[in-house]
């Protein structure tokens, strides 16, 4: 039988340690832009680090690094070269010319990824979205076209117009269709979110592939994908969870967080982002089992600033807790999270009661506490309560009904206005 496989492309990956770097930090960002090359469907054969005390605003690197790799890459067979940053239109121009490779970066990858993983029309259009913002600038005229003109012909381009000024002028055509469809779907998102605002809201943040699926799955059995891969999946999901008492919430997931993400990337999820902002309580989940576990709550950090969510209450969930010694790695987590912190596997659900009660602690701050007495003839009130509340106390005597009970504030409104009716 003819072996009809095609062999994973071969790669090759290059970073810069600027002055303000670490060795460390430039070690684990190239690790993860080789996780995110696997993840993309390449091999990575080899990396290279050049320090350098800032760009060079021609190759990015120096000239002589890039004959180098240019010698490298001829002998190792490679067929991509990748930089762990983004670079400029005129930077991958000026590589590609002089090493005869297809230059990539760091945040093409990305996009890359997305564009895979995107399911929901929503996600796909978020993707394409920034994925056009992103070649816009850096169009030449072997550009793949967006439509089919094949040959030319009459009506297939504006009087006097080269190729690459019919493309830009698609590009831009298609950048507005696609912003006005994100706009329509951001409206119904909000329709759908008005509709839940009497519902307590729990959002999941956190780096990507920290384990904010298999938790959601844990928590609500949504059948979200769970893989030990970045970018797992990008559509937002969002799941009742029911807890003894008559106290419920909304738990809802979102996209991973990355160093280095694509700007126009942040921008086209923005409509996704927002739930965060809505957000009663963020559970930000953090892999305590990862070497540079501190850097990545950073940046999830930066992420939630730029959305002004970073004043919301927030949990900080330690994930995969059960595979540290905690006594050994607890003490680079900063002291200010750590009255706020919960231990778990999400996994294995060690601990997760934990977590659901430091919820519920968080829900019950909102919570009032009502003494009545009742007349037998409402017994519709009485019902009412028994629905939305927790009963805390029940008394029924000759002529009157005496009832304490626990409810949010919104529930707690709800009954105080059929008392009104009543």
């Amino acid at each position: 039988m003819i072996d009809t496989h095609k062999p994973a492309e071969r790669a090759f990956i290059v970073g810069v340690k600027q002055q303000h770097d670490t060795e460390e930090q430039v070690k684990e960002s190239l690790a993860e832009l080789a996780s995110l090359v696997d993840t993309a469907g390449a091999e990575v054969i080899e990396s290279f680090t050049q320090n350098k005390t800032k760009v060079d605003p021609v190759f990015f690197i120096g000239k002589g690094k890039m004959e180098e790799i240019k010698a490298f890459a001829e002998d190792a067979k490679i067929d991509t070269i990748i930089f762990d940053a983004e670079l400029s239109p005129s930077q991958i121009k000026n590589l590609e010319n002089n090493i005869g490779k297809k230059i990539l970066d760091r945040s093409w990858v990305i996009l890359d990824i997305f564009a895979t993983r995107a399911k929901s029309r929503e996600a796909k259009t978020q993707v394409e979205l920034a994925q056009l913002k992103y070649f816009m600038p850096r169009l030449t005229r072997q550009w793949t076209h967006l439509s089919r003109q094949a040959g030319g012909g009459v009506g297939t381009k504006g009087p006097g117009e080269t190729q690459l000024e019919t493309d830009k002028r698609m590009i831009r055509e298609k950048i507005t269709q696609l912003e006005k469809e994100l706009e329509d779907i951001s409206k119904q998102r909000d329709i759908r979110r008005r509709g839940r605002k009497d519902n307590f809201k729990v959002i999941l943040v956190g780096y990507t592939n920290v384990g904010k699926s298999t938790l959601m799955n844990k928590l609500s059995n949504a059948g979200v994908l769970a893989e030990n891969r970045l970018f797992a999946t990008l559509d937002s999901t969002t799941r009742t969870i029911e807890l003894e008492n008559k106290k419920s919430f909304l738990l809802s997931d979102t996209v991973g967080f990355i160093s280095k993400l694509p700007h126009n990337l942040v921008a086209s999820f923005k409509s996704t982002l927002e739930e965060v902002t809505d957000a009663d309580l963020l559970l930000h989940i953090i892999d305590i089992s990862h070497s540079n576990f501190t850097e990545q709550m950073k940046t999830v950090e930066k992420v939630l600033i730029d959305l002004k969510a970073n004043e919301k209450s927030t949990i900080f969930v330690f994930n995969k807790a059960d595979s540290v010694d905690l006594d050994e790695v607890a003490y680079r987590i900063p002291p200010e999270y750590k009255d706020r912190a919960v231990y778990i596997s999400a996994q294995t659900g060690w601990n997760v009661d934990s977590l659901i009660e430091k919820i519920v602690a968080v829900m019950e701050e909102d919570y009032v506490i009502r003494d009545l007495e009742l007349d037998h003839s409402q017994s519709k009130l009485i019902s009412a309560i028994h629905s939305f509340a927790e009963i805390l106390e029940e008394e029924y005597l000759e002529d009157k009904v005496k009832i304490s009970y626990k409810a949010n504030s919104t529930n707690n409104s709800y009954i105080e206005s059929l008392m009104i009716k009543s």
